[in-house]
């Protein structure tokens, strides 16, 4: 059965005619009385009799309207609480993030969305894992480079450079792209022995040592402040310390590190969804990452 078909038999019932029903709805007479006859037709009875000064609606028409007009009036009250939500959305939302981010921005970032919409609530899970939005329950994923994929959509919401950095103290060796010297490494656990650094377009290469491997970024930056050694990391949590003259920087990596929201709806994202991924790209007008 069409609904709609139903909802305007009650408006034509209510109204007491076809002519009457086009004039209070501003509903085209002929899409009325199509949808009265798809509804007979459906039913297989009679529901309302032409003709005549006045509507007379059959048993059937009186039977259907009597046990119908709650349901009607129940889809009414939902879509408009639909709306409603969509205006004012409500609700715990459920984040994966990384671990990094989390601790640089997400708190901050998180109470003024709060701000904005008292009625979402916030679940952040922090860690460096790639998590299954829909096994797990999340609404919406913040990664770093994203690999491609089908389930998930979103929009990159800002960037980041990488650097590489080291104390005054520490000389920089010369290097150009055919030399890379070896440089005193504090590398991340998922560094590839071998793998060089390179900078400035490809103008200067080095190999690192690595003397020590961290899983945190915020520890290679705190040991490379220390004196360890040199490490590539985001420009973000660096700025200030380069500001200051604690830390140089021998040069800037050509990639581009992207943070991306996802979520797993192409259509019709929930409100608080909607709302969260609007958010944190208006956070970042710019589009690049700044602690």
């Amino acid at each position: 059965m069409d609904i709609n078909a139903l909802k305007d038999f009650h408006l034509i019932a209510a109204s007491g005619g076809i002519g009457a029903a086009s004039r209070a709805s501003g509903k085209p007479k002929a899409t009325l009385s199509r949808r009265l006859t798809d509804l007979e037709e459906a039913l297989g009875v009679r529901l309302i009799e032409r003709g005549g000064q006045r509507l007379h609606i059959t048993e059937a028409g009186e039977r259907l309207l009597s046990r119908t007009v709650g349901a009607i009036r129940d889809i009414d009250e939902a879509v408009e609480s639909a709306r409603e939500a969509s205006a004012n959305p409500s609700g715990w939302l459920r984040i994966a993030a990384p671990l990094l981010f989390s601790q640089l921005a997400l708190g901050q970032l998180l109470a003024e969305f709060r701000r904005r919409y008292p009625r979402i609530y916030v679940e952040v899970i922090a860690e460096n894992r790639m998590s299954d939005l829909v096994d797990e329950h999340f609404d919406v994923a913040i990664r770093i480079n994203p690999h491609k994929n089908s389930t998930l959509v979103g929009r990159q919401f800002a960037r980041d450079k990488l650097a590489l950095v080291a104390v005054p103290a520490l000389e920089m060796p010369l290097s150009d792209a055919q030399s890379a010297p070896a440089i005193p490494a504090i590398v991340m656990s998922t560094y590839s022995d071998g793998e060089l650094w390179t900078v400035q377009g490809g103008e200067r290469r080095f190999a690192p040592q690595p003397v020590m491997r961290l899983s945190s970024l915020l520890t290679v930056r705190d040991a490379v402040l220390a004196g360890a050694g040199a490490a590539m990391l985001p420009q973000s949590i660096v700025s200030q310390q380069l500001e200051k003259g604690e830390l140089v920087c021998w040069g800037e990596a050509d990639t581009l590190t992207e943070l991306w929201v996802l979520h797993t709806s192409r259509r019709l994202q929930s409100p608080k969804v909607k709302a969260f991924v609007a958010f944190i790209c208006e956070h970042y007008p710019t589009g690049w990452f700044a602690v």
